[in-house]
């Protein structure tokens, strides 16, 4: 493929996106296979000679798009967003172009400058406290992570670094190993001090648990990997307080701030905290700028070694959107959740579970948990809208998260007569 046909392919697939996404209602959220369904559609071997462009094209609507569930789709009410948005999608293009591997600054120093600068403007927009900022010759900063779980171990292994540095410095004599096998770490059933919960989004106290690190010298890792992008709302903002007590803080913006997957925002206090972990210096990626002071490489912040350009996803999206913009996205997403519990509330045959404080609403049938379980196998066999479950304490429950950038209340609406018409049949069916 050359250049020209570069240029006439790519508006072919940009308006086979197009037309997916507009046509995205239209299509089963969640697909008719079984597993192993898609290795006998597939030759056993790579081709030995080149395939056309517009058999892999014809391909993907046959092969492909019968096994996907469609994320994005008004209809998915299942786990988590995952962030969607047409200027993201242009920035991955051009991420894919220009296709540096952004370990070092010399690698590709607009890589890493604008990484920086995008992430001062998100905590900014956050409201972080500075400490977290990397301008102005603060010592703290932000890196991109893949995801909150690989932020969460980043925190862990740095601050595993952190204190076996700490007691060896006043105790030569301890080795690692001795130091090791002594080190706790704390956590709930949620894993780390968490804004927003996956399973029904609730909050930890970060101001009772923040002063209580600090005081016994406790690294304090939060993590908001759903509900941090709500904090850019001022309403929402006072469900951050205490962060400014933590060494660590991560929310993924490609959950619900319109940037694709992956983009894991991750700040720290104190950069070195990272760098004494993780820093990697082999001749080969030694640079001339790299002990001025005034530049970062980000290999040292990280597990992997190689990064992509995803700091021009943030670029353009915080560009086209604004920050209203993202405001007005996040607020709408609130208000239908607020209209799906008012739906709820309004039919004695069901409870919602847990306060409703974001795009989450935790619900189920009164009764056993045998009714509502089975109430969700009808509702994900019958494949017009998508729900996972969850189990708050002993019991089953429904978890609806508006998650779809098109979603609107008639889809909403939608779902809620689809879900009673369906509790209807697994009651009829209980009294029988």
């Amino acid at each position: 493929m050359n250049a020209s046909e570069f240029r006439r392919r790519g508006k072919e697939m940009v308006d086979y996106m197009a037309n997916y996404m507009e046509g995205i209602e239209g299509r089963q959220v969640y697909p008719d296979v079984e597993p192993g369904y898609l290795r006998p559609l597939i030759p056993a071997a790579a081709p030995q000679e080149p395939d056309t462009f517009e058999d892999i094209i014809n391909d993907v609507e046959k092969i492909i798009m019968p096994g996907v569930t469609h994320w994005h789709s008004p209809y998915f009410f299942a786990y988590f967003p995952t962030a969607s948005s047409y200027p993201a999608m242009l920035a991955d293009m051009l991420c894919g172009a220009i296709g540096c591997i952004g370990f070092s600054w010399a690698a590709s120093p607009a890589c890493t400058e604008l990484e920086t600068v995008m992430m001062d403007w998100l905590g900014k927009m956050l409201e972080l406290p500075k400490a977290f900022l990397n301008e102005k010759a603060g010592e703290g900063g932000g890196v991109i992570q893949g995801s909150a779980s690989e932020a969460t171990l980043v925190a862990l292994l740095a601050a595993r670094t952190k204190v076996i540095h700490r007691l060896q410095a006043a105790s030569p004599e301890l080795t690692q190993a001795a130091i090791m096998e002594k080190l706790v770490a704390y956590s709930s059933d949620q894993m780390v001090a968490t804004l927003g919960t996956t399973t029904c989004c609730s909050f930890d106290n970060l101001l009772e648990v923040g002063p209580i690190c600090n005081k016994e010298d406790i690294w304090l890792h939060v993590d908001a990997a759903y509900a941090g992008s709500a904090f850019i709302c001022p309403e929402f903002r006072h469900l951050l307080n205490g962060v400014e007590f933590a060494d660590s803080f991560n929310f993924n913006p490609h959950k619900w701030l319109l940037v694709n997957f992956d983009c894991s925002a991750m700040w720290v206090k104190k950069r070195t905290d990272l760098t004494g972990a993780f820093r990697l210096d082999p001749t080969y990626l030694k640079h001339s700028h790299q002990d001025s002071g005034l530049i970062t490489d980000y290999r040292h912040w990280q597990i992997p070694l190689g990064r992509r350009f995803r700091s021009l996803k943030m670029w353009f999206v915080f560009r086209m959107y604004g920050v209203k913009g993202l405001q007005a996205y996040i607020r709408k997403h609130v208000q239908l959740s607020h209209e799906f519990e008012s739906l709820v509330r309004q039919d004695p045959r069901f409870e919602i579970c847990v306060e409703v404080i974001l795009g989450l609403v935790c619900f189920r049938l009164k009764g056993s948990n045998k009714v509502n379980e089975a109430l969700l196998q009808r509702i994900n066999s019958a494949k017009k809208i998508h729900l996972v479950p969850c189990h708050l304490r002993d019991k089953f429950v429904l978890r609806f998260a508006i998650c779809s950038r098109t979603v609107e209340s008639a889809h909403v609406q939608r779902a809620w007569e689809h879900i009673k018409e369906l509790a209807a049949d697994v009651l009829r069916a209980e009294r029988e």
